[in-house]
């Protein structure tokens, strides 16, 4: 029996998406930092690959800081900041969100599986390894893009699409007084 199997049916619908693309963006994260360091490594900014067009390169670097290389040398906080904005993120997926919108759904596996691929980078090398250079942008990762989409698509739907879940219909308010006087009258 497969552990997805094992779990009630509403728990399956909520979380086959988002654990299945947020495995996917964190293995291609972890993977493509690991081939970035062998290739370019091990010391930041040592090599360059070009990918054509003179803006557009690879280059191995070490981000201390939030993204975008902002704020740096305070590992520890972003490390623990991050772990509770993810969890906060989980949260809400589970609380707040329409987690049953496919939409929804796809938003937060990237979400997550950018986040926990930054996390890991904090806790096991002290920094989040960016090699993406785009022109004078600051360099970036695969888990910076699958966040970054991933919170544009959520921010997307919930301001310009909204829940679109069929809603259950009101429940007729009770009138108790009707329903006494029914059951006093005399049936014939």
């Amino acid at each position: 029996m497969s552990v997805m199997s094992a779990l009630p049916r509403s728990i399956h619908r909520r979380w086959a998406i988002p654990a299945a693309l947020g495995i996917l963006v964190f293995v291609c994260d972890q993977l493509s930092k690991g081939w970035i360091i062998s290739r370019l490594g091990p010391e930041p900014f040592l090599r360059v690959m070009s990918l054509g067009p003179s803006w557009l390169r690879l280059v191995y670097t070490q981000n201390t800081g939030v993204a975008f290389g902002l704020f740096q040398s305070m590992p520890e906080l972003f490390t623990v900041t991050s772990i509770l904005i993810t969890i906060g993120a989980i949260y809400a997926y589970v609380v707040h969100l329409p987690n049953r919108v496919t939409w929804v759904q796809v938003s937060m596996g990237l979400i997550i599986g950018g986040a926990v691929g930054n996390i890991l980078d904090r806790l096991r090398l002290g920094a989040v390894v960016d090699f993406i250079s785009v022109g004078w942008w600051p360099v970036f990762n695969l888990a910076d893009s699958a966040i970054t989409v991933g919170v544009t698509a959520m921010a997307t739907y919930l301001i310009f699409i909204g829940d679109d879940l069929p809603t259950t219909p009101p429940i007729a308010p009770r009138d108790d007084g009707l329903l006494s006087d029914l059951l006093s009258r005399d049936l014939e």
